[in-house]
């Protein structure tokens, strides 16, 4: 029997294989590390390489068993290398897809799967996919300084960016200026792509954005945002953890800063 990397979640946290020398790393076994029920769905993923991947659900967290436990899945992308972060979320998006699909959102019947990545009705036929939830994240340049702001969702006290989730109808570039706009008063210029990155907190996708102050005063709309104001290299708040594209944009504006 074939050996398999095993992503295995408790609600919103990982499990992860403590190896000898004290490093993490996914569980890969030809067997499952935790003990299946008849009501476990266990879904194929796309390989990782030429190693096959599986995930599923368990209702309580492991505790007991050997070189094994529980940790979050943001907290693991300081444990276990990148790639597998990067399967980890890809993982827990397909779990929270099947959790959230089980009836048809037209008829009401039980959903199945027809696919590895997608489900049919078991009554009319309908279709359904994974699906994402697209948002925007600008980091705007004003001089030498940077907007930062404190939403009221951080789980922290770090200053981060706007960001906003793309209404239907929008581009990319017109969700940028709306929420810029909306949370902050300003007007922006020279809007230019960064990157984007996988965020599956639960499912979305994150666009980053560099862009210049093109007038206003900050106007903070206090249903989203508790502070914000403009920033130096040389006074910067606490700023996001690494795993975020927040904090990839900030680092690439305090590398060009330094020129």
């Amino acid at each position: 029997m074939e050996k398999k990397l095993w992503f295995v979640f408790c609600q919103s946290d990982i499990l992860l294989h403590k190896t000898a020398s004290g490093k993490y790393e996914i569980p890969f076994s030809e067997q499952p590390p935790t003990v299946l029920k008849s009501w476990t769905a266990v879904h194929n993923v796309a390989p990782l390489g030429d190693k096959p991947v599986r995930t599923y659900r368990i209702d309580s967290p492991v505790t007991e068993l050997p070189n094994l436990e529980m940790c979050s899945l943001r907290a693991s992308y300081n444990k276990i290398p990148h790639e597998l972060y990067i399967e980890a979320g890809k993982c827990a998006e397909i779990n929270y897809w099947d959790m959230n699909t089980r009836f048809c959102c037209v008829c009401g019947a039980p959903m199945h799967k027809h696919t590895d990545i997608s489900k049919r009705c078991s009554n009319c036929g309908k279709e359904v996919w994974p699906q994402l939830a697209p948002a925007v994240i600008v980091l705007i340049r004003k001089g030498d300084e940077v907007l930062l702001v404190h939403a009221k969702n951080f789980r922290g006290d770090y200053y981060g960016l706007v960001a906003g989730f793309v209404e239907t109808g929008e581009s990319l570039e017109e969700a940028a200026m709306r929420e810029v706009m909306e949370e902050t008063g300003l007007r922006i210029s020279n809007l230019r792509y960064f990157a984007s990155q996988p965020w599956p907190y639960p499912s979305g996708l994150m666009i980053g954005f560099n862009a210049d102050y093109a007038g206003g005063d900050i106007r903070l709309q206090r249903s989203e945002l508790s502070s914000g104001g403009w920033f130096g290299r040389d006074n910067l708040p606490k700023i996001p953890e690494k795993l975020s594209i927040a904090r990839q944009l900030i680092d690439h504006w305090l590398k060009e800063s330094q020129k």
